[in-house]
């Protein structure tokens, strides 16, 4: 009796018939797809109708309040290899790099310069992280105020030092930069901020070894600081350069696109067809949105593939 006890013991539980098996595998189902159900909804609500409908709308032609009429396949695009949008994918290409270079760059050179500041640090941080509590409305029109050609804060500190007045919104030539000098001030308090909590992960252990074998100022910052700050860098340039192609509001209250379409980039353009001047050509403003997302997609993929291979993590 106590031997067949112990067999019986020793042999496993007769496993759950296949039925019972799949009555759970359903109930897991089921409730795996009930926790599922609200993400999903608002990923179909919020991205996937929106890029479904963004596709449709291309495709169509509109009468003249918006409303699609007609299908027009992909003409809307072919209308797109002109020199004209050509302008503004260069326009846009250039306020890109206008943004995302200089306002990286300084943010590096600004917490690199801070971390020489023994007293006040964080005082100092905290001022260079300003301009990001602004929103974009409001230093446009600060800017704005600084920019005007009749009473400018900036040509009047260049006439006190006898030097000519710069047109900073009425040229074509000088228009562009400065939208791009209003964007690097706006966005160089988050990398700032971005930087300044890369710097404070890194071992204090790294930077006095480095220092014992003789590192110190430039190359302390070049060889050791830079390197070991590749993942906050990287993450900066990718989303700065994503928020660039994205920009609007500093283009539409500083130049409304102009003078003669020198600031019209492409997400500006998209304005101009869907919602300027009555158009609501909708379709052709859907078509560009989809090359925009296309020019997204393939910058931050091109940046993945090249720039992450760079990235050191620790």
């Amino acid at each position: 009796m106590t031997s067949g006890t112990a067999v019986a013991d020793v042999h496993p539980q007769n496993p759950a018939p296949p039925r019972r098996r799949r009555r759970e595998r359903g109930r897991e189902a089921t409730l795996a797809w009930a926790f599922l159900a609200p993400s999903v909804a608002v990923f179909a609500l919020f991205l996937a109708y929106p890029l479904g409908r963004t596709v449709y709308l291309s495709m169509h032609g509109n009468d003249i309040i918006g409303r699609p009429n007609r299908f027009v396949g992909l003409s809307h695009f072919a209308e797109m290899a002109t020199p004209e949008f050509g302008g503004v994918l260069l326009t846009t290409l250039l306020f890109t790099l206008g943004v995302v270079v200089p306002g990286v760059v300084g943010a590096l050179v600004v917490v690199l310069l801070l971390e020489g500041v023994i007293r006040g640090q964080r005082l100092l941080r905290g001022a260079f992280a300003l301009p990001f509590a602004f929103s974009v409305a409001s230093a446009s029109v600060i800017f704005s105020v600084f920019y005007s050609p009749g009473n400018s804060v900036l040509n009047g500190i260049l006439y006190r030092f006898g030097l000519d007045q710069v047109p900073w919104l009425t040229s074509q030539e000088m228009a562009l930069w400065s939208v791009c000098i209003t964007t690097v001030w706006m966005n160089l308090g988050y990398g700032v901020l971005v930087l300044a909590a890369g710097i404070g992960s890194i071992p204090k252990e790294v930077n006095e070894a480095a220092r014992i074998d003789g590192a110190t100022g430039v190359r302390l910052a070049w060889d050791v600081t830079v390197p070991m700050l590749g993942p906050q860098l990287f993450f900066l340039i990718v989303i700065s350069t994503i928020n660039a192609l994205q920009s609007f509001g500093q283009i539409h209250i500083l130049t409304g696109g102009g003078p003669v379409g020198s600031t019209t980039t492409l997400v500006y353009s998209i304005y101009q067809y869907a919602f300027a001047y009555g158009t609501s050509d909708f379709g052709r403003a859907s078509a560009q949105a989809l090359v925009l997302l296309v020019v997204v997609l393939v910058c931050t993929a091109i940046q993945f593939g090249v720039l992450e291979r760079k990235v050191h993590y620790a």
